[in-house]
């Protein structure tokens, strides 16, 4: 599960996590590298993101011309908490009537040198907003990514790139799929779970991405001032404005794209099950009560010359390549991949909770993998049930 920051956000419908430019630099250089022209001839469409303050706005527009972009465009919302809170949007044609209340599009079509000091920087920024080539106009509408006006900047794009709402991260994605979309966005790793996304990454079409220096499975967000909590606040910059930036801890993100990346061809290093046994676990591996299949607690520790179904972490989508692993179902409850090889009783349920807590109770072993261990029913984390593919 997210941290508690994650949890009190989605609790209060607080989506207002933003994402650090070096985040985004250094995710989208891993695709860069890959593939120089990945981006070239494109158009991008940032969905949830306010121009100027967004920092995937910086970052493509600082980087039009180097990845050679056709087209960005970027759309505000309502109600947002950091709209014109750094750049006075008022000035800008097409924004005269500007309120905090209204949403707006930036259409980005080219980006110069206009201040003729050799680079392209913030203050560029300012003076292109002006320019004639690019366009700014209001939104009728509230900006939502599912709004009519939203759909059909949609259509123009070519590549998504953005941090949806995580409360929102099911419709979001299917919207995506829908429009055969290519995309790079951030969301919670539990995602991973949900019986609308699964299927994707289960048939290579949606995979994780490269996640660079993702640290330890977290990420670090911007949050607007006015919804800072101290107890959420790991640290507090100042922004090239002068602005006070609060920085906050969020567990358990992932980058998710169909975008490809070096990394997810890289084959995992494996030991045997023999060398597995005898040099790191000193017991045989356990199988499931409820599917035929071997219990791999750590990603470090799947053998590499086992032939059967393994459940591992959900975590091991991070280092999958699909040509080394067949990713053939997940331990869930409703069985949709038909792989369990046992269904529990309302009884066993309750006896098992007996067993294992003394106490009256249902334990629900049909909602992931069971190992039996002392006479008792143990259920796993949640795990993904994968397979070496035939060399």
């Amino acid at each position: 599960m997210a941290n508690k920051n994650l949890t009190n956000a989605k609790r209060v419908k607080n989506d207002e996590f933003y994402t650090q430019f070096v985040d985004i630099q250094k995710e989208i250089e891993a695709y860069l590298e890959y593939n120089p022209d990945v981006f070239r001839g494109k158009v991008v469409y940032c969905n949830c993101d306010d121009p100027y303050e967004s920092n995937f706005f910086k970052y493509f527009v600082l980087k039009f011309n180097n990845i050679g972009l056709k087209k960005l465009i970027t759309t505000s919302y309502v109600p947002s908490p950091i709209t014109g809170t750094i750049f006075p949007l008022s000035g800008i044609e097409g924004l005269r009537r500007f309120t905090r209340k209204q949403p707006f599009k930036i259409e980005i079509n080219e980006v110069k040198d206009l201040n003729n000091d050799g680079a392209v920087n913030l203050e560029d920024i300012e003076c292109l907003l002006r320019q004639d080539q690019n366009v700014t106009t209001l939104l009728k509408g509230n900006g939502d990514f599912r709004s009519n006006e939203s759909i059909e900047f949609l259509k123009q794009s070519d590549i998504v790139v953005t941090n949806p709402p995580f409360s929102l991260f099911r419709e979001y994605i299917k919207q995506l799929v829908d429009y055969d979309k290519k995309f790079l966005i951030i969301g919670n790793l539990n995602a991973i779970t949900y019986k609308e996304i699964f299927p994707l990454i289960k048939e290579n079409k949606v995979w994780l991405g490269n996640n660079y220096k993702v640290n330890a499975g977290a990420m670090f967000f911007e949050i607007p001032e006015k919804i800072a909590n101290l107890d959420q606040v790991r640290e507090i910059k100042t922004n090239e404005r002068g602005k006070k930036v609060y920085i906050t801890r969020v567990q358990g993100v992932r980058w998710f794209t169909n975008l490809d990346h070096g990394r997810r061809h890289q084959p995992l290093p494996l030991m045997t099950e023999a060398e597995i046994i005898k040099f790191v676990t000193k017991k045989p591996f356990e199988k499931y009560d409820n599917y035929n299949a071997l219990e791999v607690s750590l990603v470090k520790n799947i053998p590499s010359d086992y032939n059967g179904l393994m459940g591992v972490p959900i975590s091991f989508l991070d280092k999958h390549s699909p040509e080394q692993f067949g990713i053939v179902g997940m331990c869930e409850n409703e069985d949709l991949y038909k792989l369990k090889t046992k269904v529990y009783k309302s009884t066993e349920c309750k006896q098992a909770y007996l067993d294992k807590f003394k106490k009256r109770g249902v334990y629900d072993l049909n909602a992931s993998g069971v190992v039996i261990r002392a006479g008792l029913h143990e259920k796993v984390y949640q795990r993904v049930l994968i397979r070496h593919k035939k060399k």
